[in-house]
């Protein structure tokens, strides 16, 4: 029981549990960060001519392979410039050493750490 300073009554303080669940942050703190299970992937309210220049400098660096995202890829499917953006950020960050900041793209990438991969378009870890 607490005293309400304002009316003089006593009142009943209910208890909160404010444990937290460490698996889970644990989860969070892994994908916010980078690790093992986590991909990069482009913010989709990303303008296109920004994820234009995070495909063309994503496959212009040492060890990022594109081809899936050409016509007749695994990954052309589906056709669109978040879904070719975010397989080649992704292999970027792959590369890169999967740190966070091998995935900012100056603020159009977000790491997840739910596989993204679709139909026969794997995205690698």
């Amino acid at each position: 029981m607490e005293i309400d300073r304002s009316t003089g009554s006593k009142k009943r303080i209910e208890s909160v549990d404010l444990r937290t669940d460490i698996d889970q942050l644990n989860r969070t703190k892994l994908a916010s960060s980078g690790g093992e299970n986590t991909w990069c992937i482009a913010k989709p309210s990303t303008e296109n001519f920004r994820l234009n220049g995070n495909i063309n400098y994503s496959c212009s660096q040492k060890g990022v392979d594109c081809k899936p995202i050409q016509p007749g890829g695994t990954c052309y499917r589906p056709n669109t410039i978040v879904s070719h953006a975010s397989y080649a950020m992704n292999l970027f960050y792959k590369v890169a050493g999967k740190n966070s900041w091998n995935c900012h793209f100056n603020g159009t990438g977000i790491i997840i750490s739910e596989n993204p991969s679709i139909g026969s378009c794997n995205y690698p870890m």
